[in-house]
C-alpha cells in the first residue's frame, strides 16, 4: 500500500502546522485517513486520496493502488463533475451572454411542448426542471457509443417527469441541456470552453472533461462491479461502455465524464470559498453557493449541493460541494474556512456508511473544534 503525508504551506515548504492545528485538528484528520487506510487495506477499496485543506495548512494522502502523490491520483469525479461543467457554464453569465431566467427555449428554440417553454436555465441547474436524470435509452446510447450530441437530442425530447419549478428531482439531463446553452453560445466544444475558462485559470493541471491532456493510461480504475445501473453495474456485456472503457473517458459527459486530483478539485472549491476572480467574478461565485429553489423545495446552489451533512455531523450550514457515484465527495465550510476532498475507486452504492462518508465525518468534526 502506497500512502503518504505532508503539511505544507503555500510556498510548499514542510511545516508542522499551529500547534492547536498539530494537537486537535491533526489527529482528528489521522483518523480520517486511518477510515481509508483499512478499507484499502482490507480490499474494500482499491485507491483512495484524502486532501484536506484549512488556511495555509495542507493535510494530504494516498491510499491503495494510486500513485504515490496526490496530485498524480487522478480519478473519475462523477458528478462532482456537474460543479465544474455549471462553474464554465457561468463564466458566459459573467460575460453577459444569458440570464438565470432565461427561458432555456431562447437557445435551443428546438426544446419546446409540454411545457418546455417554461423551463429556465436557474431551473437546470438547480434540478427543478422536471427533466429525469438519465434518459430511458440511456443504456441503448453508450452501448452504441453515441456522441455526446445524441445525448443532447434525446435530452431535449424526453418527457418531464413534473412542471417545471413544481418540486426538485436530481438531473444529469437538465446539466446536460446547461452545457449545451453555453456549446451554442461559445461556439465551441464544451470540454474546450472547460479547459480555458476553469481548469487553465485555476491552474487545474491534473483535471480534464473527458481525459484531453491526461495520459489515458495514469487514470485510476473503478470498481465497476459495484457501479450504478445507468454506468453498467459491472455487467460483463457492458465494458465497452462502462466508466473504465475508453468510450466513456473520452466522452467528456458534462454530468460525470471529468477526471481530476483531489488537489485541482480543492483549487476549484477554493474559487468559490474565497471568491478570489480567477474563472469566475467574485459575486458570480457567491452567486452559486447561495440557495435558489423555492421554500419547501431542497436547498441548491448552482450546480452545488448545500447543507452541513455533506461534511458530515459538525459541519458548517453554509457548506457547499457534491457527491460523486464512483465514490467522491467534497466539500468547502466557509465557517471554518475548510476544503475536503476525498476521492475513492468504490462505487458510492456499493456499502453504507461508505469509507468516504465516515472518513468525512472525522474532517468535519476535527476542524470544527
Amino acid at each position: 500500500m502506497k500512502r503518504r503525508a505532508f503539511f505544507l504551506n503555500a510556498t510548499g515548504g514542510f511545516i508542522v502546522g499551529t500547534p492547536l492545528f498539530a494537537a486537535v485538528k491533526r489527529d482528528g484528520l489521522e483518523a480520517a485517513a486511518e477510515i481509508l487506510k483499512a478499507a484499502t487495506a482490507s480490499g474494500q477499496i482499491d485507491a483512495a486520496s484524502l486532501h484536506v485543506s484549512q488556511g495555509d495548512t495542507v493535510f494530504g494522502r494516498v491510499f491503495g493502488t494510486a500513485p504515490s502523490s496526490v496530485e498524480d491520483s487522478v480519478f473519475l469525479l462523477a458528478s462532482i463533475s456537474k460543479t465544474i461543467s455549471t462553474a464554465a457554464v457561468m463564466t458566459l453569465f459573467d460575460q453577459g451572454k444569458f440570464a438565470l431566467d432565461d427561458p432555456v427555449a431562447t437557445f435551443i428554440p428546438e426544446f419546446t411542448g409540454e411545457g418546455r417553454e417554461k423551463i429556465t436555465i436557474r431551473q437546470l441547474l438547480t434540478h427543478v426542471s422536471g427533466l429525469p436524470d438519465q434518459l430511458p435509452e440511456n443504456a441503448k446510447l453508450r452501448a452504441g457509443h453515441a456522441p455526446l450530441s445524441a445525448f443532447v437530442e434525446a435530452a431535449i425530447r424526453t418527457p418531464l417527469l413534473f412542471a417545471p419549478g413544481d418540486r426538485y428531482s436530481y438531473s444529469s439531463m437538465a446539466i446536460l441541456l446547461a452545457t449545451e446553452v453555453a456549446r451554442r453560445l461559445g461556439g465551441k466544444p464544451f470540454a474546450t470552453l472547460v479547459d480555458e475558462a476553469i481548469y487553465q485559470p485555476l491552474g487545474m493541471k491534473h483535471s480534464a472533461m473527458g481525459v484531453g491532456r491526461l495520459d489515458p493510461a495514469s487514470l485510476i480504475r473503478n470498481q465497476v462491479e459495484f457501479g450504478a445501473p445507468e454506468s453498467g453495474a459491472g455487467d460483463p456485456s457492458t465494458q465497452s461502455w462502462d466508466w473504465n472503457s475508453d468510450y466513456w473517458r473520452h466522452l467528456g459527459a458534462p454530468w460525470g465524464g471529468a477526471h481530476g486530483s483531489a488537489p485541482d478539485v480543492a483549487r476549484f472549491l477554493g474559487e468559490f470559498l474565497f471568491a478570489s476572480g480567477k474563472a469566475l467574478k467574485p459575486e458570480t461565485a457567491r452567486l452559486m453557493i447561495r440557495n435558489h429553489n423555492a421554500e419547501g423545495i431542497r436547498p441548491r446552489g448552482l450546480g452545488f449541493d448545500l447543507g452541513a451533512e455533506l461534511g458530515g455531523p459538525g459541519g458548517g450550514a453554509k457548506t457547499f460541494g457534491h457527491t460523486g457515484s464512483t465514490g467522491t465527495r467534497c466539500w468547502a465550510d466557509p465557517d471554518s474556512g475548510t476544503i475536503c476532498v476525498i476521492l475513492t475507486t468504490l462505487p458510492a452504492r456499493a456499502v453504507t456508511p461508505h469509507p468516504r462518508d465516515l472518513a468525512s465525518r472525522k474532517v468535519a468534526e476535527a476542524v470544527s473544534s
